[in-house]
């Protein structure tokens, strides 16, 4: 992987120079030069990026800067843009990498455990490695928004790896060519992706489609339709995640309070059957609930994926019941 970090250098026919505009191209003493960004568009571009150490809670912030430069800068709007990406959808690609890690690294513990001479110096050195991976895999997720920071810090392009040069090719973003602005059905899109692709962001992710929608929502309707129905969205698996815990821990306190807390109560007796059978059947129902919620998350994805490819994605129910409450405001012929 490589990191792309450049000024852009303008690009023209000869004896035709374009007016010049912030962070494009200006012409002086017959010399074609290149204007560095605007302080405000560094720094709504560093804050951006840096919002990604708030580990979901800054999610807010691409899209606020995005929504305040997007009819000012190409330079800030891009950056923003790719801030928000980063935080959703390469924080997808981040969690799922360190799942798959830690699955792995327990994996070859519990081997190592099981031909140890030493077992509590083994277990010792494994909580140790899976305490510096877990610090290291974080530092990773930290470091590329930090280096983006920094090149916005001084005006320079940044490109996050795999994805950089891709959305610029999505948004018709190019440093090289004097252009007003990004190509905004792609932005909305990408707006609006990257708000399905946030619902593995478990409570923070509800800011990409919320923020969205308090913006952008009197100016696109495809922005508010799809922003409003990620938000109820997900809001209905937090509340369901929420839900789980409560009667797990409800579970536990009724389990506890039948059978009592002194050492010699027993679970025969007519109160503690009756607490241990809604202990189970409330666990049973935390059980489903931890199946199925991995299942709402891939649909999630599964919609940012179809919104990026063109896609006016509605959730199943869902979809059509925000189509319905939407229409009853004058914007039934934009949603067919």
């Amino acid at each position: 992987m490589t990191l792309r970090l450049r000024c852009g250098n303008p690009h023209g026919f000869a004896g035709q120079h374009p007016a010049p505009r912030n962070n494009s191209q200006q012409v002086k003493s017959g010399v074609m030069t290149t204007l560095l960004p605007s302080t405000e568009e560094r720094i709504w571009s560093v804050i951006a990026h840096l919002s990604a150490i708030a580990m979901g809670m800054g999610l807010l912030l691409p899209i606020v800067g995005w929504s305040e430069q997007r009819h000012k800068s190409k330079y800030a709007s891009f950056q923003c843009l790719q801030a928000l990406g980063y935080q959703s959808l390469g924080y997808t690609v981040w969690i799922l990498f360190t799942l798959l890690v830690v699955i792995f690294t327990s994996i070859v513990a519990v081997a190592g455990i099981a031909n140890a001479e030493n077992l509590e110096t083994e277990m010792m050195g494994i909580v140790m490695a899976h305490v510096t991976l877990m610090f290291g895999l974080i530092g990773i997720y930290f470091v590329l928004p930090v280096i983006a920071a920094i090149a916005c810090a001084f005006g320079k392009e940044f490109y996050y790896p795999l994805m950089g040069n891709r959305l610029a090719r999505y948004l018709g973003y190019d440093s090289d060519i004097e252009q007003e602005l990004l190509v905004e059905e792609h932005e909305d899109r990408w707006v609006a992706s990257m708000g399905h692709f946030a619902v593995i962001i478990m409570l923070w992710g509800i800011l990409v489609p919320l923020t969205a929608w308090i913006l952008q929502s009197k100016r696109s309707l495809f922005l508010k339709f799809q922003s409003m129905q990620t938000l109820v969205y997900q809001v209905c698996l937090t509340l369901l995640f929420f839900g789980g815990m409560f009667l797990y821990v409800a579970g536990a306190l009724v389990l506890l309070g039948t059978i009592g807390l002194s050492g010699d109560a027993s679970a025969n007796t007519p109160t503690g059957m009756i607490g241990l059978v809604f202990f189970i059947v409330l666990m049973l129902i935390v059980f489903v609930i931890i199946l199925i919620l991995p299942l709402f998350h891939i649909m999630g994805q599964w919609a940012g994926y179809r919104v990026l490819k063109g896609d006016d994605y509605r959730y199943p129910v869902l979809g059509n019941l925000i189509k319905k409450r939407i229409s009853k405001f004058g914007g039934e012929e934009n949603l067919k």
